[in-house]
């Protein structure tokens, strides 16, 4: 496994992100769903940098090795600002693929902050109408472990996949939860986020005002459109779908059979053939851009 460099940015309001980056190229900015941390990415990011990209899984703040915000603030406008503050100090070209937390962020990001600085976005099953049923059962795990944490791996990995309706994995083959987890000083583990970014939360973010907004900088975004989306989904329904299709006609929108919300986990086979597809379109259209301007000049 090859190592990654490891990135450092600051925030306008004075956070540390950290990221991980692998490979040489045009720049894909990876970031990940609320609970989560840029280790969901891992996989994809090396196979990416392997084909010609440079990766940048990001840590979105109060995750990871991300700092904590003292002042709590993790609502969807200050993530939307990070991703553009981040997106500035790499240089802009920026191929964004956002998961959930951050696919929606990024609506503000690429629609309004700062879109001169992005290439493309894939959304990761998530759109701005996303059900409110599936927020709050999706809120509902993540805090139903706050306070009480873990005994150990396997405990976790059961939670999980009672959670995921699926089958528990035998004991001692939970391992890659670990990277998602950290260990408190009484011996329990914990998420490795901060319990403020979701303590408190029954509804989501996404309040109606906010929703109409993230839909205006959805209509307001140039550049290629990826929604990818998990047809067991319990967030991005029919109804929410055909809503995106109506803001972003000139989307593509792709089905990610036999997986839900956690799309990544679930199939990580199509979601990288596609993600690899749907990059090659657009490395192929700017080429082509590239080529016509010379022609021209």
């Amino acid at each position: 496994m090859t190592k990654p460099e490891i990135l450092e940015f600051r925030t306008s309001d004075g956070l540390r992100l950290e990221a991980e980056s692998y490979g040489t190229g045009p720049t894909i900015l990876l970031a990940h769903g609320g609970g989560q941390t840029r280790y969901s990415w891992r996989g994809v990011a090396q196979a990416q940098a392997e084909k010609g990209w440079r990766t940048v899984a990001l840590d979105l703040r109060g995750h990871g090795a991300s700092d904590w915000d003292p002042a709590g603030d993790y609502g969807l406008e200050r993530y939307g600002r990070d991703i553009a503050e981040v997106a500035r100090q790499l240089g802009g070209g920026i191929h964004h693929v956002g998961a959930s937390l951050g696919g929606n962020a990024a609506l503000a990001a690429v629609g309004r902050y700062a879109p001169e600085l992005f290439r493309a976005l894939v959304l990761v099953d998530v759109v701005p109408q996303v059900d409110k049923t599936g927020v709050a059962e999706v809120l509902g795990f993540m805090g139903s472990h706050l306070d009480q944490g873990f005994a150990d791996l396997d405990e976790a990995s059961r939670a999980v996949s009672a959670y995921r309706k699926q089958a528990p994995r035998p004991a001692g083959q939970a391992t890659g939860l670990a990277r998602y987890l950290r260990r408190r000083d009484d011996g329990r583990l914990v998420w490795h986020w901060d319990p403020a970014f979701v303590r408190g939360r029954r509804h989501g973010r996404l309040t109606p005002d906010l929703a109409q907004r993230l839909d205006r900088d959805l209509r307001n975004i140039a550049c290629p459109v990826l929604l990818l989306r998990g047809l067991d989904s319990n967030l991005v329904t029919d109804e929410a779908e055909a809503a995106f299709r109506r803001s972003a006609p000139r989307a593509l929108v792709w089905h990610v059979e036999d997986a839900g919300h956690m799309v990544v986990g679930d199939n990580n086979s199509q979601f990288a053939g596609d993600l690899d597809r749907f990059l090659n379109l657009v490395r192929n259209r700017e080429t082509a851009i590239a080529n016509q301007g010379r022609a021209n000049a």
